[in-house]
């Protein structure tokens, strides 16, 4: 019997193509089989036009292959083809699956290697020109998010932190205001709320934790909550945040 091929967890990065690593891009050249995510697009599939591809994608609150499918898969197309990649928006190791993945890989004997993306939380920072930290007002940030393994539901998610940044933010939106002004929270805290980060419909929202408690309407995409005073504008930021507002109220309308 031949001997499996090699695996490898590739991050797309946050959606456009260019944004993908060089390593990255050049192993989705190579590759016989890619298993791509829900959030990973058309245009990033385009560097792999040799591969076969297959859909294996998982969305919050959406109809998708269960996790233990897409492990045994994996698992299965190592031991038909030399390369195959799992390609997830953003980082594998970043609120990525990569843990279940990995361990049904290893339990195979099936050789495996990541291969990093930009998260989308410093690829928002990136396209808001908004640092997550700033000397004197922010030295820490977390990274969280509401959904949970079912065992979990009711796991209070917010760490105390200078930055909070909220990966699949938009439905928890509301809950995450109010919890936040529970523990004592300013209502004026600013907030950046960006949807579809680096693709050509990505649309960024400015408020406060009072806004926010209103909810965002329908986002037509995912969306990363940003939450902290090092997301307060600066001068010249001002003008741009008027308009925002009336969008975020517009959406809410």
């Amino acid at each position: 019997m031949a001997s499996p091929g090699k695996v490898y967890l590739i991050g797309a990065g946050p959606g456009a193509q260019d944004l993908i690593t060089l390593r990255g891009a050049r192993l989705l050249a190579q590759a016989d089989v890619v298993l791509y995510d829900a959030l990973v697009t058309p245009e990033m599939l385009q560097l792999c036009p040799q591969a076969e591809k297959v859909l294996a994608g998982k969305r919050s609150g959406q109809r998708s292959l269960a996790q233990q499918i897409i492990n045994e898969m994996l698992v299965d197309y190592a031991h038909k083809a030399q390369l195959v990649v799992r390609l997830k928006g953003g980082d594998p190791m970043m609120f990525g699956r990569a843990d279940e993945e990995l361990r049904a890989l290893e339990a195979a004997g099936i050789d495996v290697e990541i291969v990093p993306g930009i998260t989308t939380a410093l690829a928002a920072a990136a396209a808001t020109r908004q640092p997550l930290t700033k000397r004197g007002i922010a030295r820490s940030v977390a990274f969280f998010t509401s959904s949970t393994a079912p065992e979990h539901s009711d796991h209070d998610a917010i760490p105390e932190t200078d930055t909070l940044v909220q990966y699949m933010g938009g439905r928890e939106a509301i809950a995450t205001a109010e919890r936040l002004l529970a523990h004592g929270h300013a209502p004026d805290k600013p907030v950046v709320v960006i949807e579809n980060v680096s693709r050509a419909d990505q649309r960024i929202h400015r408020m406060t934790i009072a806004d926010l408690t209103q909810g965002l309407g329908t986002p037509q995409g995912p969306v990363l909550v940003m939450i902290g005073e090092a997301m307060r504008p600066r001068p010249q930021q001002h003008v741009d945040t008027a308009i925002s507002n009336t969008i975020a109220a517009q959406l809410r309308a």
